[in-house]
């Protein structure tokens, strides 16, 4: 295996220049790992295939998916290709190298388990911080514009954005100086990892039912489906940041009273009664409020549930009891 991974590299070396493949050639993997792993799930949505797992009931309508596919064309070759074509005296100060031979797995493994701890770090901060009023209002929502979000809603952002949180991405190889397939394979681990937690489904074989700390898309579904400034759940691939510092509390009261057979997430609605009928509101955004009244006996129920903050908390000045389903 080892000798036909070398023979296929030292194709490439040869073939191909050192800045021809740090910037065109990572550009062109970032792409078809992107879009095909990203596309897939656009079509499970209109096609309502697996549709048992998605985590929201809500659908993108296609012209929202084809806005996303179009600003994300124009940002690629128009924000992420030049800076990748400038960047290459960066990959060389990184002390990143192509040629052989090629590392050993042991580094391969424990550089990017690196990368990935720090990029978490890093990563988390920078969410927390484009969360702040000003930024959420000017350049984070942007991202946030699609509540119910689908893989490729992964890498739609503001150009700032995409910069800035592209640090976090980048500090790791440039503390390490990796090989360039070690750069390589961290970049499409990232890549499915990104799109995964914004695929909008849960499958029984999502890495977050076998990964401790793996927060895949259940967990991040819950930050988009919370538009607000300090909606929690920000950390990137592994969950730690946000359990230390306690910004997943709304997440996991809502996985407690999901445990109890309270409520199901979003499929899961508290019915309203307005004065033009009855108003359906997604659990997720609920639950950042039912946090302060809510309380659960040993068996599970319900009580203490001040009705009257929660509602004029989601703006709800009309309500009937008898009118809620838990």
């Amino acid at each position: 295996m080892a000798s036909i991974a070398e023979s296929g590299w030292q194709y490439l070396i040869t073939n191909f220049s050192d800045f021809q493949l740090a910037c065109l050639g990572s550009f062109f993997l970032h792409e078809s790992v992107f879009f095909l792993s990203g596309l897939p799930f656009i079509f499970l949505e209109r096609a309502g295939w697996l549709h048992k797992y998605k985590i929201q009931t809500k659908n993108n309508s296609p012209a929202a998916q084809e806005k996303c596919i179009t600003r994300l064309l124009l940002y690629h070759f128009g924000v992420n290709l030049p800076v990748m074509l400038l960047s290459y005296p960066v990959f060389k100060f990184m002390g990143m190298r192509s040629s052989l031979p090629l590392p050993s797995w042991n580094i391969v493994f424990m550089q990017i388990m690196f990368y990935f701890v720090l990029e978490d770090f890093v990563f988390y901060w920078g969410h927390r911080v484009l969360h702040t009023k000003w930024l959420y209002k000017h350049v984070h929502s942007v991202h946030h514009e699609y509540a119910t979000p689908f893989g490729l809603t992964s890498e739609y952002a503001h150009p700032a954005e995409i910069l800035f949180l592209g640090f976090a991405t980048i500090v790791g190889p440039a503390i390490t100086g990796p090989h360039l397939i070690t750069l390589w394979l961290w970049m499409v681990l990232r890549v499915l990892e990104t799109v995964e937690a914004h695929c909008g489904y849960h499958f029984p074989w999502s890495l977050s039912n076998f990964i401790p700390l793996y927060g895949g898309a259940d967990f991040h579904d819950y930050h988009h489906r919370l538009l607000y400034t300090k909606s929690g759940n920000y950390s990137s691939t592994f969950t730690y940041m946000d359990w230390i510092f306690g910004t997943d509390k709304g997440y996991r009261k809502l996985k407690e009273l999901q445990h109890v057979g309270v409520g199901d997430g979003s499929k899961q609605i508290l019915w309203l009664c307005g004065i033009s009928g009855k108003l359906s509101l997604d659990m997720g955004p609920a639950v950042a409020y039912m946090n302060e009244v809510v309380r659960l006996n040993s068996k599970g129920n319900v009580y203490n549930l001040i009705l009257p903050i929660l509602f004029t908390s989601l703006g709800c000045t009309i309500w009937n009891p008898n009118e809620i389903y838990l």
